[in-house]
């Protein structure tokens, strides 16, 4: 399975799948030994031919859910990292992790049974900042406290990615880093599995099996990002929709209250939207105008994503 076995190397693919559910970012899951997990599997130069080709087998055989557009994420395979584990069991051997990234308006219910659609912000409760800070920081924030306490760099690498007190201010699309100074300061499961510890009963958000949590953490940053700069969150959307509903994607997906005027001054700058002449009775009060897309390739549109004016 994967490179010789004397090597101790083996490559792993794994697919971050977001969807939009009833207003909450999902992410498509399995389980592996019981754990939440992304679809995955090792890559096998003797049989796959491409590691997409694989990639895409390995989420239609574990949940069903055919794959559209993807993109490759990031290549973990450092040498000796402090970070979780990729190898589950007792052989740990160095892991070569690809992740990639796909996003897509069909979140129908995945048809095998341990497919489900997971809302992002379960696994990663901090990055939630909609209507001010996520319960759990406090306490996340006095354990990297005594982490950090008499170490000045460790106390601005706290400052400066949870931002916990002005001049500091909190960066949506730093996620990967933030969850990796979490599992160094050994505050959250994986880092006690890693470290053959219990996992304590209070350790935040859901963890997951193998790295995948800090695979999404890298999906999730990326796709936070690109809402600045590409019209990324329209591969989220129906083919009608408000201006409601997208601003709450996009505060769903970046964890963030938006300001409801600007928002919307700033999607009719970007010329992406056009009303559709139809009204939508499904807000449950006043019926709201319909808009779509604009016709043509979005993926031209290099510089113009959507604005994210947040509340502060």
């Amino acid at each position: 399975m994967g490179l010789p076995a004397e090597q101790g190397v083996r490559i792993g693919l794994s697919a971050v799948v977001i969807a939009l559910r009833e207003r909450k970012a999902c992410v498509l899951t399995t389980a592996a030994d019981g754990a939440l997990a992304l679809p995955f599997g090792p890559f096998d130069p003797a049989r796959d031919r491409t590691f997409e080709r694989a990639l895409r087998d390995f989420v239609t055989a574990q949940t069903g859910f055919r794959l559209g557009f993807v993109e490759q994420l990031y290549t973990f395979g450092d040498l000796g990292r402090d970070s979780p584990r990729a190898t589950p069991g007792p052989e740990r051997r160095r892991e070569v992790s690809v992740g990639y990234l796909a996003l897509t308006a069909d979140a129908a219910e995945a048809p095998l049974a341990e497919a489900r659609w997971t809302p992002v912000l379960d696994i990663f409760p901090w990055e939630d900042r909609r209507d001010g800070a996520a319960a759990c920081l406090d306490p996340l924030l006095a354990g990297l406290a005594a982490w950090a306490a008499g170490d000045p760099r460790r106390q601005a690498r706290v400052d400066a990615l949870f931002a916990p007190a002005p001049p500091h201010r909190w960066n949506e699309g730093r996620v990967l880093e933030r969850y990796e100074l979490l599992y160094e300061a050994g505050l959250v499961a994986e880092a006690a599995r890693d470290r053959d510890r219990p996992v304590p009963a209070d350790a935040p958000g859901r963890a997951m099996a193998s790295d995948h949590r800090r695979i999404l953490a890298t999906g999730l940053g990326r796709l936070r990002s690109k809402l600045k700069y590409r019209p990324v969150l329209f591969d989220l959307m129906p083919p009608t929709f408000t201006l409601s509903e997208l601003q709450a994607a996009a505060e769903a997906v970046a964890g963030l209250s938006l300001h409801k005027q600007n928002f919307r001054r700033g999607v009719e700058r970007t010329g992406l939207v056009e009303p559709t002449g139809r009204l939508s009775a499904a807000t449950g009060g006043r019926p709201a105008e319909l808009f779509r897309t604009v016709r043509g390739d979005l993926s031209a549109a290099d510089t113009l994503g959507l604005p994210l004016p947040a509340l502060r």
